[in-house]
C-alpha cells in the first residue's frame, strides 16, 4: 500500500501540493485527474522521490521512502514520466534492458533478458525491437518506455499521462496492458490521466484533484457521477452508459 500523509509541496509562495493524504490500494489501477496544475504530477514525482517533499510523509508497504535506499526503492516502485529525453542513440531492445538496472547494474544474466524479452511481447514490439528510437514515431517510443517500465518488474508503477502522443488504438492498447498488468500479475498501477473516458474505462479508483488538494476520491462508479465531475471541472458533464461503462459526453 502506499500511504501520503498530509504531504505538501510549494514552489515559492505557491503551493503545488497542499496537505495531501491518500492511500492507493494493491493491486488496483488507480487514476488522478483534475485540471492542469491541480498537483497530480508533481504528487507521483513525489512518491517515487524524484521530487522532495516540504512536509508529510509518504510510506510504500510501511517504508518512508525518503529512508529507502535507492536500489530497494528502484526494485519497488517504477515511475514513468512525461518527457523521456536520452541523448544516447538507443535500440528498442537496448531502452528495455534498461529497466533491468536495479538488479544487474549493466551486467545483465539470462533471467533479466527474459523480463525484457517479455516486456517487448507485452508491448507487441517484437517487430521494431532492433530499430533505433529516432526511428520510430511518438506513439511507438512511449510504448517502448512503458515496456521498459514493465521490464522492471516492480510491484508499484506509476505513469504520467502515458497517453501523450499515442493515436486511439495504442492509447486503447496501453490501458488494456495496465488492465491485464493489474488483474493478471497484481501490479498496483497509479496513472496521472486526463481522458476521464479511460479512467472511467479502466480505473478501480480515481483520486480528484483541484488546486493542490484532493477534491473527491472513491471507487470508479462514484466518481463518474454529473455532480462530481462539475465540482472537479467546473462544466456540466452528460454521462451515459454504454456496455457497462460510463462515458462522459463534455464535448458541447
Amino acid at each position: 500500500m502506499i500511504e501520503v500523509r498530509h504531504v505538501s509541496k510549494s514552489y515559492g509562495n505557491n503551493p503545488v501540493v497542499d496537505d495531501v493524504s491518500i492511500r492507493i490500494g494493491k493491486g488496483k489501477v488507480t487514476s488522478f485527474i483534475g485540471p492542469n496544475g491541480a498537483g497530480k504530477s508533481t504528487l507521483i514525482s513525489m512518491i517515487s522521490r524524484l521530487l522532495s517533499i516540504d512536509s508529510g510523509e509518504i510510506l510504500i508497504d510501511g517504508e518512508d521512502v525518503t529512508k529507502a535506499k535507492s536500489q530497494e526503492l528502484a526494485k519497488k516502485i517504477a515511475i514513468l514520466k512525461q518527457s523521456n529525453h536520452i541523448q544516447v542513440r538507443l535500440t528498442v531492445r537496448d531502452l528495455v534492458s534498461f529497466g533491468r538496472f536495479p538488479y544487474s547494474q549493466g551486467k545483465l544474466t539470462k533471467e533479466d533478458w527474459q523480463f525484457v524479452d517479455e516486456a517487448i511481447r507485452y508491448m507487441e514490439l517484437e517487430d521494431m525491437q532492433h530499430k533505433y528510437l529516432d526511428q520510430l514515431s511518438g506513439g511507438q517510443n512511449q510504448r517502448a518506455y512503458i515496456a521498459m517500465v514493465i521490464a522492471q518488474n516492480t510491484e508499484y508503477i506509476l505513469l504520467d499521462e502515458p497517453l501523450n502522443n499515442l493515436d486511439m488504438k495504442h492509447s486503447v492498447q496501453i490501458m488494456k496492458v495496465l488492465r491485464r498488468l493489474a488483474d493478471e500479475l497484481g501490479k498496483t498501477i497509479v496513472i496521472v490521466i486526463h481522458d476521464i473516458n479511460f479512467a472511467s474505462c479502466y480505473s478501480d479508483y480515481i483520486v480528484a484533484f483541484k488546486q493542490g488538494k484532493v477534491v473527491k476520491e472513491g471507487p470508479t462508479d462514484e466518481m463518474i457521477d454529473s455532480a462530481v465531475l462539475h465540482e472537479i471541472y467546473d462544466m456540466d458533464i452528460a454521462i451515459h452508459e454504454i456496455n457497462g461503462n460510463k462515458i462522459c459526453v463534455y464535448f458541447t
